[in-house]
């Protein structure tokens, strides 16, 4: 049937189409309505595509039409594109300015969660790290700014770098007034077929996961065949065409076929011959490097993700994963996610990389609710450990399948004596570095519940693991499950927790089961377990079963205890056995033994016998042998011996000697001499000579040439310096100097710097400024600034504010912040408050448990249940 152009205005290709869809939805028995549902198009869209006289539909809709109507797609948009270029309603030119692109439309993958701004989702790229595939791509972006058209296909593994590498690429163009045509919908194969004829010049064609348009099987030829031809017509350039491809994608479009079978990719082969470029699957040195770089910049992506994959240099995939596993864990059934908590808690407690399936099994129990308990299937696991095992983004995968690799060592004649136990036999699984790290932040303040300690005593059987379990328990006052789990790990041959409960043996009086324990300790590897028993024993007044001990220990290999047992003698007054033992150390090349012998001549008023000492040792490479001969010279008055070997240390890389004849010089009035040893320290690099020297100009008021030589430590690397900068900004009234001088400080590994200059503005009545530059010490980690921030939100009646900051305090082992807020909420009558903040302090433990522990056990002498409940007397 023929159709010619009506009153409308429709030109022939779009008179047939229309009619086309209108004859088949006549067939089809179905109204507008119908139609509308079964192609999810609205209504005014169908409408305006089936109505004369309206525009020209778009490609979308129109493949949504036909296949609804059950007519050939290819057919229909045949017809459309005549209709285009018939002049039937022309569209725009493809593509937008990339000034206007966003690259997450364009399918860079997010890196990291996303943030609202003004109720907008952004999400923030990581700084770029350029490797060596940037500057093929940076040399045809010039070539098509030079006006010449170029192709360059990535080739490289999932969320190795590929798209990000080419929207970077593409920057320069953006300045140069370029669009950027994503080819995208209906499908990318057809809207890639329906508009490239019409791509404009100065264009960028962006072709990510080309195999969706090379590898169409039904247009997958004909687009290759297009984009030659858009390459080649010197008229329609220039353009840039980028793409990205898998591996196996291009090994398969660059193989031949057999004889005997057609050619599938003929064009897509000569399309792509010398147009691929590989992108490597991980950082090398250098990339590494770069981004290491950007992470001490404040790169605080780039940060996390080299702490997760920094060693294996797949930092790209990282990066690309990490979001999706965050999605995959927030959005997991509720047995998935109680397997994948579990995960979390395991290893931020200390359990190893390498993860029993059938510990996790029994430990998720207690994560879950009562209501989707009672909703497990008997197979409920394999169903979790199934969903947790899909990839994402990198092939990284929640929860994965792993394999212990074997350690391969040397045959012995016996076995060692420290063997560890393998865990328990079954699957293995690792928990992704990304939730792992979040884990470690999200659950920080939370015990794990009953089912994970009981999963940990019953399944692990690695001492490390048990150990860290048990320490865990016990800086969380869970005292009843740190003693069971103790002694499982003493049981597996665990040297510290054998080590331990010799000690606690000790202390009950049980000398022979402790001594037991410290032999078991020792066989295994601590042979220190033994000394220290000794020293409790010596403790006790038992001065002949410590010697005993001792002996023990030197005979097993500890290092210390000769020493330890000399001092043993020294202390019983029996110098001469002292120095007897002392000597036999000090001729195994013990530089500490030698140093006591020295130090024992000296006393004795031998100080030629101590001098001829001290210098054997020192031409054994002692370093303080050398600074002990100037004191020894020093003491008897002769300064300058004392100066020539203080010299000789400092010529050593000793200048501390030096330093401190200095002090001795300036103590005695004699600044022209100190001035001189502290210029001779500088000169040998050391920095606390010439803050030294600073000072000394500083109390002579010669504030220029104090600034000056602080400077010339700060170059030097060292912060205290930066700080004396600041401070002296501060006295004068200049405090922008002041905190840009602190903030370097602080950048440079001195946590107090800002809490200092903090405490000068408080003491000067700015307390605004004051509480300003605590909060900047306290997000660089400053325990004082966080413990003062807490005090001054408690006055403000802050308290949930208050408990905040002191609970980050005890994190960086500023308990003392904790103590006094609980001893305020408790005179205050407030004993339940009092008692719900040491309960915090609990469930998040603190390597500060000897410390604080004895406030927790006045309020739970028994220790907690997982739950937080007082756990009731046990044996």
């Amino acid at each position: 049937m023929q159709y010619g152009r009506n009153g409308s205005g429709d030109n022939p290709a779009l008179v047939e189409l229309r009619a086309r869809l209108s004859d088949a939805l006549a067939r089809s028995r179905m109204d507008k309505k119908d139609l509308c549902a079964r192609s999810g198009l609205g209504r005014t869209t169908v409408w305006e595509a089936l109505q004369a006289g309206e525009p020209v539909p778009s490609a979308k809709t129109v493949a949504a039409l036909a296949r609804a109507l059950k007519l050939p797609v290819g057919e229909l948009l045949a017809l459309l594109r005549d209709a285009a270029e018939d002049g039937g309603g022309k569209r725009p030119t493809p593509g937008r300015p990339i000034a206007e692109c966003e690259p997450h439309a364009l399918e860079v993958h997010p890196a990291g969660p996303s943030t609202l701004v003004y109720g907008n989702e952004v999400r923030v790229l990581p700084g770029y790290v350029k490797r060596a595939h940037d500057l093929v791509l940076a040399e045809a972006v010039q070539g098509a700014a030079a006006g010449h058209s170029r192709m360059v296909v990535l080739v490289g593994g999932s969320s190795t770098g590929k798209t990000r590498a080419c929207w970077e690429a593409v920057q320069p163009l953006a300045d140069m007034g370029w669009r950027l045509w994503h080819p995208f919908a209906p499908t990318r194969a057809e809207a890639a077929l329906d508009d490239l004829h019409r791509v404009a010049p100065q264009t960028v064609v962006w072709l990510n996961e080309a195999q969706d348009y090379l590898g169409d099987r039904e247009a997958g030829e004909r687009i290759a065949a297009a984009l030659h031809d858009l390459l080649t017509s010197d008229e329609r350039g220039p353009v840039l065409v980028l793409g990205t491809l898998w591996p196996e994608y291009a090994a398969q479009y660059a193989a031949m076929p057999s004889p005997d079978r057609q050619d599938p990719h003929s064009r897509a082969r000569e399309l792509l011959s010398g147009r691929t470029l590989t992108v490597p699957d991980a950082f090398d040195a250098q990339a590494l490097t770069t981004a290491a770089a950007l992470a001490r910049d404040g790169d605080q992506l780039l940060t996390d993700a080299l702490t997760r994959a920094g060693a294996s240099g797949r930092v790209a995939q990282d990066l690309a994963g990490a979001p999706e596993l965050l999605h995959r864990y927030e959005r997991a059934t509720p047995a998935a996610r109680a397997l994948l908590e579990a995960a979390m808690d395991a290893r931020r407690l200390g359990v190893g990389l390498h993860l029993a399936q059938a510990f996790l099994t029994d430990a998720a129990a207690d994560y879950l609710t009562d209501t989707d308990y009672d909703q497990l299937t008997e197979d409920w696991s394999q169903r979790a450990f199934a969903e947790l095992a899909e990839p994402v983004h990198g092939k990284q995968a929640p929860l994965r399948s792993t394999t212990t690799r074997p350690q391969q060592r040397p045959p012995t004649p016996s076995p060692p004596a420290h063997t560890t136990h393998p865990a328990t036999a079954g699957p293995m699984l690792r928990l992704a570095d990304y939730l792992e790290q979040h884990g470690r932040t999200t659950r920080r303040p939370l015990c794990p519940p009953d089912s994970f300690w009981h999963a940990a005593l019953t399944r692990l059987t690695r001492p490390d693991d048990l150990s860290n379990l048990t320490e865990a328990a016990h800086t969380r006052h869970r005292l009843q499950w740190a003693h069971h789990l103790r002694h499982r790990a003493a049981n597996c041959g665990d040297p510290g927790a054998l080590a331990r409960l010799a000690e606690m043996r000790e202390e009950t009086g049980d000398r022979e089961g402790a001594e037991s324990f410290a032999r078991q300790a020792a066989d295994h590897g601590d042979p220190g377990a033994l000394a220290r028993l000794a020293m409790l024993r010596e403790r006790a007044g038992d001065g002949e079963g410590a010697q005993r001990l001792y002996r023990q220990a030197a005979d097993r290999g500890d290092s210390y205890a000769p020493a330890q047992l000399a001092m043993l003698r020294e202390r019983a007054g029996d110098g001469e056995g002292a120095e007897s033992l002392y000597r036999q150390d000090a001729s195994r090349g013990s530089a500490y033994a030698q140093d006591r012998l020295a130090e024992l001549r000296e006393r004795a008023g031998d100080r030629e016998g101590a001098e001829s000492l001290y210098r054997q040792a020192a031409d054994r490479g002692n370093p303080y042998a050398l600074a002990r001969l100037a004191e020894l010279r020093q003491r008897a008055g002769d300064r300058e011996g004392a100066e020539s070997f203080a010299r000789q240390a400092a010529d050593r890389g000793d200048s501390y000697p030096l330093v401190c004849l200095a002090e001795l010089r300036q103590r005695a009035g004699d600044r022209e001499g100190a001035e001189s040893l502290y210029r001779h320290a500088a000169d040998r690099g050391d920095p606390l000579a010439l803050v030294c020297l600073a000072e000394l100009r500083e109390r002579a008021g010669d504030r220029e040439g104090a600034e000056s030589l602080y400077r010339q430590a700060a170059d030097r690397g060292d912060s205290y310096p930066l700080l004396c900068l600041a401070e002296m900004r501060e006295e004068v009234g200049d405090g922008e100097g002041a905190e840009s001088f602190a903030r370097q400080a602080s950048d440079r590994g001195d946590p107090g710097a800002l809490a200092r200059l903090a405490e000068m503005r408080e003491e000067a009545g700015d307390h605004e400024g004051a509480e300003s530059l605590y909060r900047q010490a306290a997000d660089r980690g400053n325990p004082g600034a966080l413990a003062r921030l807490a005090e001054i939100q408690e006055e403000a009646g802050d308290h949930e504010g208050a408990e905040g900051f002191a609970l980050q305090a005890s994190d960086h082992g500023e308990f003392r912040a904790l103590a006094r807020l609980a001893l305020r909420r408790e005179v205050a009558g407030g004993r339940e408050g009092a008692e719900s903040f040491y309960r915090q302090v609990a469930d998040r433990g603190t390597k500060y448990y000897n410390v604080l522990g004895r406030f927790l056990a006045e309020w739970w002498p028994n220790g907690l249940d997982p739950d937080g409940t007082p756990t009731p007397p046990w044996q």
